[in-house]
């Protein structure tokens, strides 16, 4: 997900939905990874106040508060969704704690991995991130996706402009940018959908063409997801 889900649309929770509809169960157990938002009290509870109205199994992973009890974990889950924040300090303190690894276990077993930006970018070779301070640069992610991935992508007027500059300046490989209320859907590294909570929501696939010494991007059309009201209130 570029952008979305209960974290920014707690009142139309399609995209969540949409996650929760790909699990092997029909009642999965989802895993919310809040570790980029340093394990933030407040997501947490949302991410809880928004899963607890889905048919579902929600349980969420502290790695800033844990006893270090992760494989069993990880790998008992349907679904495992990670929030967005700082993706440099995520993936340091994912590496730390050999996460990453646990992780592709969970996804060759049949495992949904999801998140939203910081969520998203870090399932790729590389991503655009605004971890560092007073810039947008390129931050090699896990790999378990080939190419590169730009979130918010017309929620944040930087993003653009920052991701065309990193691939003509050979900085980032070629890849896909995804709008605020979009989602693309992998399976075994290639495109299954795009999905969409919000009119005019989309996705891209930019690549940096050396016949024309220029950046290519190709609008990729969503499928329009039927709006998910949340059962419970909203933070």
């Amino acid at each position: 997900m570029g952008g979305g889900g209960f974290s920014m649309e707690p009142r139309n929770l399609a995209l969540d939905a949409y996650v929760l509809a790909q699990a092997r169960s029909e009642v999965p157990k989802v895993l919310f990874v809040p570790t980029a938002s340093g394990d933030s009290d407040g997501y947490i509870a949302r991410f809880y106040a928004a899963f607890s109205g889905f048919r579902c199994q929600p349980q969420h992973l502290p790695l800033f508060r844990t006893s270090g009890v992760l494989r069993d974990t990880v790998l008992g889950q349907d679904v495992v969704y990670v929030g967005g924040g700082n993706t440099r300090s995520m993936l340091a303190v994912w590496r730390e704690w050999g996460l990453p690894e646990i992780l592709r276990e969970a996804l060759d077993s049949g495992c949904v991995l999801a998140g939203v930006s910081a969520g998203a970018i870090c399932w790729f070779d590389q991503g655009v991130t605004d971890s560092s301070p007073r810039k947008l640069d390129a931050l090699n992610g896990l790999g378990f996706l080939g190419g590169s991935c730009c979130p918010h992508y017309d929620g944040e007027a930087e993003r653009r402009p920052a991701y065309r500059d990193l691939l003509s300046r050979g900085e980032i490989a070629g890849g896909h940018a995804i709008d605020d209320g979009a989602a693309i859907h992998f399976v075994d590294g290639g495109v299954l959908r795009i999905v969409a909570s919000r009119p005019g929501a989309r996705a891209y696939r930019l690549t940096w063409d050396q016949s024309t010494s220029s950046v290519s991007e190709v609008a990729l059309e969503a499928e329009a997801l039927d709006a998910v009201t949340p059962t419970w209130p909203t933070f």
